[in-house]
């Protein structure tokens, strides 16, 4: 059983039991509306009292984890950090949180999720802590990342939520596990990945893939000129569409690369997909993809996008090369390389399905040269 007084102090921060004194402060969090307090937790103010005397004690009390409050240097509750699922047989617990949203974007959630681990493994025999996040869950994997904790697989639709089921990240930290760099006061190496990061152009808005694209992505992918010329599966539906997502969320906390949507930033409607693929950190170099909706097409949309994604890469994230590759009978995606300013470099030969691929090169300069033209 967790100690009923368990606290621990971090460089910023103190986790400890949650008490009657934070009456005031739930008060003012649950008439916010602010959601980050354990499972549990009262959403109505009558709820306030018992919950601090008794609810959020439970846990602690039955032996499987404990709740505690995470406080910052003047005693503020700007977040939350739980143990549950503990197993004192097997060794192994898991490790949730949340943090005020005021209070996100500090570091306080890694500091403390590395202060909680640490203080098991060294006043307890557990020896493994389990962390899942929902995998389009940036914020949440990095915390894990920053932890120290290692990625061991994905659960496939593992949770379900009001916009349908959701694939989890699973992550675990073991006794005797290396975690240099863990923490909010030191250095931290983790594995490079792209950000979602929105860009825009005179007409194009590009963000961050999500459900509301499933109807123009199948539609897409089904259309007769996408099937021919790419890879995506033959019949193309919904289904396949929701895999879309997932992968290339998945490829992303891989550190492969990212995906957007392309929409027309005054109608909304989406006008078809770009994404880096085959990205190598060390050389600074990737690949871009994409596909256009039917109903877009002749517009110079998808090369207005590629600019924007080049110039993003170049300009943030010092890439050195953009690499495009198009099937020598897609004369229409040649277009849109030549058009965004990507130089012809060569054939590969049977590159792609028995196909000649033509291979076409963006450097930085390129950048420079078409934009003083």
């Amino acid at each position: 059983m967790f100690d009923a007084q368990l606290t621990v102090t971090t460089e910023r921060l103190v986790l400890r039991p949650f008490g009657p004194q934070d009456a005031d402060r739930i008060r003012a969090i649950v008439e916010s509306g602010a959601i980050f307090l354990p499972p549990g937790a009262p959403t109505h103010v009558a709820g306030i009292t018992p919950w601090l005397t008794a609810g959020v004690h439970e846990l602690q009390r039955s032996g499987t984890g404990a709740h505690l409050a995470m406080t910052d240097a003047e005693g503020l509750v700007v977040g939350a950090i739980s143990l549950f699922k503990t197993s004192w047989t097997a060794g192994t617990t898991e490790v949730g949180y949340g943090v005020h949203p005021l209070y996100r974007g500090r570091g306080f959630a890694p500091e403390a999720v590395t202060g909680l681990a640490d203080h098991v493994f060294a006043r307890t025999e557990l020896r493994r802590i389990d962390l899942t996040a929902n995998l389009d869950n940036t914020a949440s994997i990095r915390v894990a990342e920053k932890a120290g904790f290692t990625r061991e697989g994905v659960l496939r639709a593992a949770v379900l939520e009001d916009d349908g089921p959701h694939d989890l990240a699973m992550f675990g930290l073991l006794r005797g596990d290396s975690r240099i760099g863990a923490g909010a006061s030191t250095s931290y190496t983790a594995k490079e990945v792209f950000p979602h990061h929105e860009l825009f152009t005179a007409r194009l808005r590009l963000r961050r893939p999500d459900r509301r694209d499933l109807p123009g992505l199948a539609a897409t992918g089904a259309d007769a000129r996408t099937q021919a010329f790419t890879t995506v599966p033959r019949g193309y539906t919904e289904a396949d569409a929701r895999g879309f997502l997932r992968h290339v969320e998945q490829a992303r906390a891989d550190g492969e690369g990212v995906a957007w949507t392309v929409e027309e930033r005054e109608s909304g409607r989406y006008v078809g997909s770009v994404d880096l693929k085959d990205t190598d950190w060390r050389m600074r170099t990737t690949e871009v993809g994409y596909m256009t909706a039917p109903w877009a097409r002749g517009q110079g949309y998808i090369g207005e996008a590629v600019l924007a994604v080049a110039r993003w890469i170049f300009a943030d994230h010092g890439f050195q090369r953009l690499q495009l590759r198009a099937a020598a009978s897609n004369t229409s995606s040649q277009r849109v390389a030549e058009k965004a300013g990507f130089v012809r470099e060569g054939v590969a030969r049977n590159g792609g399905h028995g196909e000649d691929l033509v291979v076409y090169g963006l450097i930085p300069s390129d950048l420079v040269a078409k934009t003083s033209l």
